[in-house]
């Protein structure tokens, strides 16, 4: 189903797709294939200490929301941050549709509905009247 505003909560394990368009949603679960362990960085150790990101992973959920219009993107981490990246490199008709990245940390689907339909609805009356 295609509906105009897609909100994403995305963290390193898994993104929660969400489209949406007035009363109706629907909602899909995409779960990165990664198994690294968390990793922390210790002092005297080469490297950052930070997980890198998969990219079959980015682009399933980039796939996700190809379709929607206005896109709002939410997560704990830096997994919003890089998703958005990654939008930019590899799908820029995508990352034009980003109205919005928020840091939101573990809500329930009802809870990331209920943001999304908030923020949706200013930026709606904000894209109606840009004088707001």
């Amino acid at each position: 189903m295609s509906l105009n505003h897609a909100v994403i909560w995305i963290d390193h394990v898994e993104a929660h797709v969400m489209h949406m368009d007035g009363g109706a949603s629907e909602s899909e679960i995409i779960k990165t294939k990664s198994t690294h362990p968390h990793l922390h960085h210790k002092m005297g150790e080469i490297g950052s200490g930070k997980v890198a990101f998969d990219a079959k992973y980015f682009e399933s959920v980039i796939n996700a929301v190809k379709d929607a219009k206005e896109i709002l993107i939410l997560g704990p981490g830096l997994a919003k941050v890089e998703l958005t990246k990654y939008a930019h490199r590899h799908a820029a008709e995508v990352a034009e549709g980003i109205v919005g990245i928020e840091t939101v940390d573990h809500p329930t689907d009802r809870q990331i509905l209920a943001f999304a339909r908030k923020f949706f609805y200013k930026i709606d009356r904000i894209l109606e009247d840009p004088s707001i």
